[in-house]
């Protein structure tokens, strides 16, 4: 049997299509027929070479769902049911050791110093190759969590919750949002569109999102926020001046910095309140330094900054939970769903962001 995917050989040059034998699989593993890959903000550091863990060449693609080829072995999903052919899952992107001191002692398996993800990690040139979803079909790790989809969900709309919401999910154990807050975003990608929704789902009186991109913050009001700042029609001082507006001038309860931006992360610490949390949750590969006063911005006030890394099973199920309750305002976030070919395209879309959220939809789906 023989897979097609979507190679990255070279840094800023078009993937190319290859094939790849599908190989024999090892005790608990399981070939998936992928049927969506989410195009992420990650994936497009790593094209262009951002992302100091990136290998070449290298299937891309750590967000997908996909049809149960075969199982090698008896496997279940996270619902306790016995994954047999056909099946459809989304498969979580990490998978951890189980048995370090994050993961057994902490019960934070996103801190494991030995995890790793689909399409990040591991080159396909390593056993075995299949290690990404920009391909027809994927192999999984014995230790993969499998969450089941019903085969009348829309799983373009759905694999985002693998990244942009599990990360946003992480981020909100980490600064819970509550009831009567106000939530400022700063970032009106996914990963903001995620939060936002999040936001107003645990009770938000208000949910602000900053942003220089129109449809994309029209995206997050239909998803929950209630106020869109467009940062280019707007000066720092008039942003600050209309979240004090909506907070008696105390500063927003929570401010979550989603798009990976040093000025918005250093512009989350004038927005949040005395005694407030800033979440950074959207720095996924290096950004270079940050300028901070503590004692002025973080110390006096009592400021808490939280960072957030990737995320876990149980944030997945959160994000997965959240996008069933609205699914036609997620699913009206893809905006590209192209074939394997045009992943190069997909990728340039999400750079540009012309695209709000691509999908991948192999030939084989």
């Amino acid at each position: 049997m023989r897979a097609t995917a979507a190679v990255l050989r070279a840094f800023n040059e078009p993937l190319a299509l290859q094939e790849f034998d599908v190989p024999r699989l090892a005790p608990g593993q399981v070939l998936v027929a992928v049927e969506a890959a989410g195009v992420c903000g990650s994936d497009v550091h790593m094209w262009r070479g951002l992302d100091p863990r990136t290998p070449l060449p290298i299937i891309l693609g750590h967000e997908g769902i996909g049809r149960v080829v075969e199982v090698a072995g008896e496997r279940r999903d996270v619902a306790g049911d016995r994954l047999a052919a056909e099946a459809r899952v989304l498969w979580e992107r990490g998978v951890s050791c189980g048995e370090c001191h994050y993961c057994a002692v902490l019960g934070e398996p996103s801190l494991c110093p030995h995890r790793w993800a689909y399409g990040i990690h591991r080159p396909c040139t390593a056993p075995p190759h299949l290690n990404g979803g920009y391909a027809t079909h994927i192999v999984l790790d014995a230790r993969t969590p499998l969450f089941p989809v019903a085969d009348d969900e829309d799983v373009a709309a759905l694999v985002a919750a693998s990244c942009s919401g599990a990360t946003a999910a992480h981020g909100f154990d980490l600064c819970p949002v509550g009831v009567g807050d106000v939530a400022v975003i700063l970032g009106p990608g996914p990963l903001g569109a995620f939060s936002a929704a999040m936001a107003r789902q645990s009770g938000a009186a208000e949910v602000v999102v900053i942003g220089g991109t129109g449809p994309r913050l029209d995206h997050c009001l239909r998803l929950g926020a209630t106020v869109a700042i467009n940062r280019n029609a707007t000066d720092a001082a008039r942003r600050l001046e209309q979240v004090h507006d909506l907070t008696h001038g105390r500063g927003a309860d929570v401010v979550i910095e989603a798009s990976g931006s040093i000025a918005a992360a250093q512009e989350a610490l004038d927005l949040v309140r005395p005694g407030g949390a800033v979440s950074l949750v959207g720095f996924g590969a290096p950004a270079g330094p940050m300028s901070l006063s503590p004692f002025e911005a973080v110390a006096r006030r009592g400021v808490r900054v939280q960072g957030v890394w990737v995320s876990d099973a149980r944030h997945t199920a959160r994000a997965l939970a959240l996008v069933r309750r609205q699914p036609e305002a997620f699913a009206a976030l893809v905006t590209h769903r192209l074939p394997l070919a045009g992943a190069t395209e997909a990728l340039e879309a999400v750079a540009t962001r012309e695209a709000m959220k691509a999908v991948l939809v192999p030939e084989s789906a």
